[in-house]
């Protein structure tokens, strides 16, 4: 029963979150697209299921002009990010996603706080039981910005759109 209800919950989130649009690109000559507002439209709460996470971020990088197979990346590294949150930060997680016709940039906040100056800058061992999922998420997008303090953590993830 409880399955059922998930499941219900999840696809209605899913629908909720793709009928809304993505942002339209700004006017050519901006270098970086500006970060929408905390109550903008655009901004996802989640906590356990990534699911429609994942799926609004497809759509948000398609649509943003990625190729199919760089979209994969960015749900990718959303995707290792917002289970970082579930996992680690025991709070729930926030997802921002705009872009403009230069880049598309996810970012992604929680309670958390991560110590290490510089997670996912270096190879994980192959028998390092952890640190796997940040250093992918630098080896596929074009830039990773980290800040981390009290007030918990955010993670940018830039991905650039072909011109």
């Amino acid at each position: 029963m409880a399955r059922d209800a998930e499941t219900a919950q999840r696809d209605t989130a899913e629908e909720e979150a793709l009928a809304r649009p993505p942002l339209p690109r700004p006017a050519a000559g901006r270098t970086e697209p500006s970060a929408p507002a905390a109550n903008d439209p655009m901004s996802y709460p989640y906590t356990t299921d990534l699911a429609a996470i994942r799926a609004i971020v497809q759509r948000y990088a398609i649509k943003a002009g990625l190729s199919e197979a760089r979209a994969i990346d960015l749900v990718l590294a959303v995707s290792e990010v917002a289970a970082n949150t579930v996992r680690h930060a025991k709070s729930p997680g926030h997802l921002q996603i705009w872009y403009d016709a230069r880049q598309i940039i996810c970012q992604i906040h929680d309670e958390g706080i991560i110590t290490d100056p510089l997670a996912g800058r270096r190879r994980p061992s192959l028998e390092a039981r952890g640190g796997h999922g940040l250093w992918i998420v630098n080896e596929v997008c074009d830039q990773v910005d980290i800040v981390s303090d009290e007030t918990g953590t955010t993670i940018r993830l830039h991905m650039d759109v072909p011109g």
